[in-house]
């Protein structure tokens, strides 16, 4: 990787005038009317054994606008309706590749609100960003500045369920280059009593950001309960309050993430995390909030996106490896484990500290990659060899 190749998004909130907000809502309005209208025509294609391209949706568009039932969407820019067709084409490349599930339709209420811009629908001059079919520059709260002699590709509009508006700017980032190369490698293993505890014995704490405003969140969502259902103001307003706590939460959590995520980054070359099915976990009713409000897939794409920045490398150990029955001094595999067993003493015997254990037993079945190729994977998505567990020397207790 060279520096000036790697494109990153700077995003920032705004504040628009009424002029720039009313556009905006038509723009998304009509964004999700031409995808939902294009999902419909490649469904009923679909059904009848047909596939619908990318072009014959735009073809589609063009005819759509010259109707008078949707004359309107000539009214706003032409290029977020683009975007959103393209964006459809990808949904539906993911779902033939089986990587995803089939496209679904948006919802007026649920869906994102957001419109993508091409370099042809805005104008970026002086730190000035103005959006087709607007008058004026939008007054972007800057919180930090642009790379120097950046030039936004793309720009993405977009406002949250608390009614908070933000740009996205992608550009090239030439600050972003690898690290001196380093011999540290660090085991990671997550939790939910400490957040991560490092092979090296330090345990970071679980901040549980849901849990220190659950009390606030549970008295606005019961106030929102006792609201009449409809569009009513009082309703509205509630709503947007329990928006606002669900924000706040993600801030902080995503804020905490980041600053964690780029301390290992840099501090170490190898990173060893075990391959967690966390889709599948929470689907215990008992664990599945205090799973989410850790936020382990979070946590495992900003620590492979920025390892990919950096020149790092992130390895993930097959999720069967049983780290924490494996005894890090001798290889002694116990039988059992039970997870209200924190510490617990091998018949060799070290007594160890359970999560400590399983770090330092990820660090190195995650190094013995490099070795014997074990049931590690260097990225989420690419296949693995034989089980870890089958290439590490061990033997099972009497």
């Amino acid at each position: 990787m060279t520096a000036g190749q790697v494109k990153r998004a700077f995003k920032y909130r705004f504040c628009p005038t009424d002029a720039q907000a009313a556009e905006l809502s038509r723009t998304f309005g009509c964004v999700r009317k031409v995808y939902n209208l294009a999902l419909a025509a490649r469904t009923e294609a679909w059904a009848r054994q047909e596939r619908v391209t990318y072009s014959q949706t735009s073809a589609m568009l063009t005819a759509w606008k010259k109707t008078e039932e949707l004359a309107f969407l000539s009214e706003v820019s032409s290029v977020p309706l683009q975007q959103t067709l393209r964006h459809l084409q990808s949904a539906f490349t993911h779902f033939f590749a089986q990587r995803a599930k089939y496209p679904r339709f948006k919802s007026r209420k649920k869906s994102r609100r957001s419109a993508e811009y091409t370099a042809s629908a805005f104008s970026y001059r002086d730190g000035k960003l103005t959006l087709a079919k607007m008058s004026g520059p939008l007054d972007i709260v800057w919180s930090r500045p642009l790379p120097e002699t950046a030039m936004p590709s793309t720009v993405t509009v977009s406002q949250d369920s608390a009614g908070r508006w933000f740009v996205s700017l992608l550009c090239e980032d030439p600050s972003v280059r690898p690290l001196s190369a380093t011999d540290t490698a660090v085991g990671i293993d997550v939790g939910l009593d400490h957040l991560l505890t490092l092979s090296t014995g330090e345990k970071i704490t679980n901040p549980r950001h849901e849990r220190r405003d659950r009390t606030r969140l549970a008295r606005a969502q019961r106030s929102l309960a006792r609201k009449a259902r409809g569009d009513g103001a009082n309703r509205r307003k509630a709503r947007i309050k329990v928006a606002r706590i669900h924000a706040r939460i993600t801030d902080r959590r995503r804020d905490g993430l980041h600053k964690l995520t780029t301390r290992l980054v840099r501090e170490n070359q190898t990173l060893v995390i075990e391959d967690l099915t966390v889709r599948n976990m929470v689907k215990n009713h008992r664990l599945a909030r205090a799973i989410s409000d850790a936020a382990w897939s979070e946590f495992r794409s900003m620590l492979e996106y920025k390892a990919q920045w950096y020149g790092r490398e992130v390895i993930a150990v097959d999720r069967f490896f049983p780290s924490s029955k494996l005894c890090s001094h001798c290889g002694t595999l116990q039988d059992t484990m039970p997870l209200n067993v924190r510490r617990w003493t091998c018949d060799c015997g070290t007594t160890h500290d359970r999560d400590v254990n399983a770090a330092k037993n990820l660090l190195a079945a995650g190094l013995a990659v490099t070795v014997c190729g074990a049931g590690v994977r260097p990225q989420r998505r690419t296949p693995g060899g034989q089980s870890a567990t089958k290439q590490k020397p061990s033997q099972r207790k009497p």
